[in-house]
């Protein structure tokens, strides 16, 4: 069997399979390998970060990186992994027309959801001091041309709102309600700053429920049962294991700095074998050995 017909990406309609049977785990992934990784670990779906994205690039999570910028991450991503992934589309790339564009690139680059936010452009991190929201009906509008625009109509369509950290709670809830009237499969609650937030939501939003566990957030970090318990259907990790990551490196490079060797810190190394393994190495080695038969 060929690892490339192997590594096709299961796409919309798995991620609608699992959200109908299960609570979706997606942790935030920013590259190929990285999300072979998560699948290795035994998640079944996966989610890119805006943030992440900026962050992996050197630049701030501040609408700097361009949706065709985002589109050729999910490509890279979804060509190797056969995760569905959830996608950060920021506030769409601007007006309806620019959602359109982004809702095309997206869903043909291989995302299975998107998830779109009520901010004002230029966006902020959602648990970041400053934010502006949009009018409910510009918001509401960005809705329906995505909802519309996407050519399978498993590919979801998530409409996360800020404006628990803006207007307040009542207005998220509002929101949320209307966003669904709209034709968003599932509603993103950023930000809620207590568990009986979490509750709120839940009681008062008629639609699927989607949790953010960041880290240094304002949100509690929660766990996945207590979001089960709850009443959520999802949660996404989207930082953690690029912070990780970072401070790994960090701590590498700091190492290397100061001894001018890695000979006593090969603990902390994943082995060639183990890599190997993760990418498929072998597998690639042996089709292109059956393919030079041909």
């Amino acid at each position: 069997m060929s690892i490339l017909k192997d590594n096709v990406n299961q796409g919309p309609g798995k991620l609608r399979e699992i959200l109908k049977n299960e609570f979706v785990v997606a942790p935030g992934v920013f590259n190929g390998i990285s999300a072979l990784l998560a699948e290795r670990s035994g998640f079944k779906a996966t989610y890119l970060s805006g943030s992440g994205v900026a962050g992996a690039m050197g630049l701030p999570d501040l609408s700097v990186t361009t949706s065709t910028e985002v589109a050729e991450e999910i490509r890279r991503i979804t060509s190797v992994s056969r995760l569905p992934l959830i996608v950060d589309a920021d506030t769409g790339f601007g007006e309806p027309v620019n959602v359109t564009r982004t809702v095309r690139l997206f869903e043909g680059a291989g995302a299975s959801a998107i998830h779109l936010e009520d901010q004002v452009l230029p966006k902020r991190c959602g648990h970041l001091n400053g934010k502006k929201i949009v009018e409910r009906d510009e918001m509401i509008r960005k809705i329906r041309v995505a909802a519309d625009t996407r050519k399978d109509p498993d590919f979801m369509v998530i409409a996360r709102t800020d404006a628990r950290s803006v207007n307040g709670i009542q207005d998220a809830i509002e929101r949320a309600n209307l966003y669904i009237e709209a034709g968003a499969d599932m509603i993103f609650t950023e930000a809620p700053e207590s568990k009986e937030e979490f509750k709120q939501f839940r009681k008062n939003v008629k639609g699927p429920l989607l949790a953010n566990m960041t880290e240094f957030g304002k949100s509690p970090l929660l766990t996945v049962e207590e979001l089960k318990e709850i009443g959520y259907n999802a949660v996404i990790f989207p930082l953690t294991a690029f912070r990780v990551s970072l401070k790994a490196m960090e701590r590498t490079y700091s190492h290397i700095m100061s001894t001018g060797t890695q000979r006593d810190y090969i603990d902390n190394l994943m082995t060639r074998a183990d890599f190997y393994e993760a990418i498929g190495y072998n597998q690639y080695e042996k089709e292109d050995a059956e393919l030079s038969r041909r």
